[in-house]
């Protein structure tokens, strides 16, 4: 009887997740394994939703964007029996290994599963924040930089066109790497990171500054920044299932 391998992807969908599926699933077979998608995330996994997945499935998905598995923002450690019902399904399907395809959070809770009940499990970054150690890129993280060029590109012409000074805000709720790149890229006059406060004040005096020079400046804001004048009391901002606040909560997002 074959090992049987488990694939999920947790959080947000991006280029790269569905062909990454499709390697799994191509080595796996080759070293004698058989797969089984595992749907919607650590939601599939707590209910057992599962998939057929095997190389007549995947074949043709190295061009397509997306997860064919789907996903969700569910964390079993914040769900009444959730972990419980994770191992319990792990043994069920008859899993050798589970693949957990994901960011910060669904590889977070990989890590726990790992630590605490040694089961095995193979973590895939895929983060369009690249935020994750131990690899220099995620998957996802060039396109979100594309993106983000081109949405700057377009706010550029318009800032020109009107006299105006245009804000682009990009994903980056801890690491900002996407608005840095962004604004290398794009020549913006301003970034702004989540890894350090921002003085107002400052950033107002060099926007005035690009502003007289050539009538119209371009601001790169991450997500997540906060200001050096702004207090934030965190026992009243609403989070997610894994702690983090909700940006558009905030009115700063």
């Amino acid at each position: 009887m074959k090992k049987r391998i488990g694939i999920l992807t947790g959080g947000g969908d991006c280029p790269g997740l569905n062909p990454a599926i499709r390697g799994c699933v191509y080595a796996a077979e080759k070293s004698g394994y058989e797969c089984i998608g595992i749907s919607e995330g650590w939601r599939g996994m707590i209910e057992g939703i599962t998939q057929p997945l095997n190389k007549q499935i995947v074949e043709y998905l190295i061009m397509e964007g997306g997860t064919i598995l789907g996903t969700s923002r569910t964390n079993p450690y914040k769900k009444e029996n959730g972990v419980k019902k994770c191992l319990e399904n792990f043994k069920k399907l008859n899993l050798y290994a589970l693949v957990a395809m994901g960011g910060e959070d669904t590889l977070g809770v990989a890590t726990k599963l790992y630590k605490e009940h040694k089961l095995n499990i193979v973590g895939v970054p895929k983060t369009m924040d690249n935020d994750l150690n131990a690899t220099d890129y995620t998957f996802g993280f060039d396109t979100s930089v594309t993106r983000a060029m081109e949405a700057a590109k377009a706010l550029i012409d318009t800032g020109r066109s009107h006299r105006r000074v245009m804000v682009l805000e990009v994903m980056g709720r801890h690491a900002g790497w996407v608005a840095l790149y962004t604004a290398i890229a794009t020549a913006a006059d301003y970034v702004c990171l989540p890894e350090k406060k921002i003085n107002g004040e400052k950033m107002i005096s060099k926007i005035k500054e690009a502003y007289a020079r050539k009538k119209f400046a371009l601001i790169v804001v991450s997500e997540a920044i906060e200001l050096e004048e702004e207090e934030n009391d965190p026992l009243k901002q609403e989070v997610d299932q894994f702690g983090h606040i909700i940006l558009k909560e905030r009115g700063m997002a």
